[in-house]
């Protein structure tokens, strides 16, 4: 029986969140009904757009630019600080409503969460009256609006409560993939970063479903295992399960609050060097592998963000994790200054367990030991000959010569 999987993300959360506040303390205005944004200050115009108004969109105000640029866009913007202790506070009470229906909920972020429907779906008619039922129920209790995606994996719920918001359902099912996944732009697929679109756009790559038509192997050629994990996406591949108990509490990791805010590539990679190198000790020290690496930044700001990836291999060497990592924060990065930078392995194994080879390593060890035995043989052969000519003594194997020393003493 298929899974099913809802994936659940408050729309404009902070913005959303600060909203439904100021109306309980008597506000007149609702901030998600006007050109509104939460981040930075008018007075200084310092920070940056944390979330934006769908009024605020339609002015070009996208998430991440800097405040100062969002007011030349709307000069009559409404600006509201963020207030991170509210939204956890928040946060908290829509996680404890959605525990009500099945503890198999896996947060992600402050604001989504995947859900685990399959066993509860037989109270229901369909999929689609659950999420129905449960976006409703948020908006009616609460105030605020969730959309809700609807899938057989992880991934294909989480591209699907992306559709059209706010305070949507949608479904994306296998069989719905070419229809309505593959024309998006490259840039809505989840995992495909900036760096990732712009490398892929000079392969004339333009939609996900560009790239789900293309060779994977060509793809690792130029974007090594991220290249095939986004084709993976593209063709809604992800076997991934829901987690209730967040597997990087599993795992061994390490972070930093810098003393200086990173503000280049070079910077921050010289940190997350030091952290790969930190996390790989400790990883061999404990007999551990790693068969998933997880990156996180926190901005100046203080807002969040994190990416994972998942290993062909399994691995605790520190080259490893730093190629890893690094390529994770060139996805990810903003842009902006870096307070904090954390790597965090996980789903880790026994690193004395036999590994598994891929069908991609078979054949190269096949022959790495095909040629071994072949140069042994021409080695017998040689000696052979030199036996045939000189003697049965005239090669000694060093154990053998060894023996023979200890006979003569």
């Amino acid at each position: 029986m298929p899974r099913i999987i809802f994936h659940i993300d408050v729309n404009s959360a902070y913005l959303s969140w600060s909203a439904v506040e100021q109306l309980k303390n008597g506000a007149e205005t609702d901030l998600r009904k006007i050109p509104a944004i939460i981040g930075g200050d008018r007075a200084s115009r310092h920070g940056v757009v944390l979330a934006k108004s769908i009024s605020a969109k339609k002015y070009g105000i996208r998430t991440g630019e800097p405040v100062v640029d969002a007011i030349r866009k709307c000069p009559n913007l409404v600006i509201a600080p963020p207030d991170h202790r509210l939204y956890s506070d928040y946060s908290r009470k829509l996680m404890t409503f959605l525990r009500g229906y099945t503890d198999q909920i896996e947060q992600v972020s402050v604001d989504e969460c995947y859900m685990d429907f399959t066993e509860i779906a037989p109270r229901f008619s369909s999929p689609m009256e659950g999420a129905l039922e449960i976006k409703n129920e948020v908006r009616r209790q609460f105030g605020f609006t969730v959309n809700v995606g609807i899938s057989e994996n992880k991934l294909l719920a989480k591209m699907a409560s992306d559709f059209e918001k706010p305070d949507k359902v949608h479904t994306l099912f296998p069989d719905e993939i070419k229809e309505k996944m593959w024309p998006l732009p490259m840039g809505e697929l989840f995992m495909a970063g900036r760096s990732s679109v712009e490398y892929l756009q000079k392969l004339e790559i333009r939609t996900i479903g560009d790239l789900a038509q293309m060779n994977p192997e060509l793809l690792e050629i130029h974007l090594k295992s991220h290249g095939r994990k986004l084709w993976e996406f593209a063709n809604g591949m992800d076997n991934s399960p829901v987690e209730p108990v967040r597997q990087e509490a599993k795992g061994i990791g390490n972070s930093i609050t810098l003393p200086q805010d990173a503000k280049t590539e070079e910077e921050a990679c010289e940190v997350l060097g030091k952290l790969a190198g930190s996390v790989g000790r400790r990883l061999r020290k404990a007999g551990q592998k790693a068969g998933m690496i997880s990156v996180e930044i926190k901005y100046y700001n203080f807002e969040n963000s994190s990416h994972q990836t998942q290993l062909e291999r399994a691995t605790n060497e520190d080259a490893r994790i730093y190629e890893t990592a690094a390529e994770l924060f060139r996805e990810m990065w903003k842009k902006q200054p870096i307070r904090l930078l954390g790597i965090r392995s996980s789903k880790l194994t026994d690193a004395s367990a036999p590994e598994q080879l891929t069908i991609f390593e078979v054949q190269p060890e096949m022959e790495k030991r095909k040629k071994a035995s072949e140069k042994k043989a021409k080695l017998e052969q040689a000696l052979k000959e030199i036996r045939g000519r000189y003697g049965e003594e005239a090669v000694i194997r060093g154990s053998n010569m060894e023996e023979k020393r200890e006979k003569e003493k």
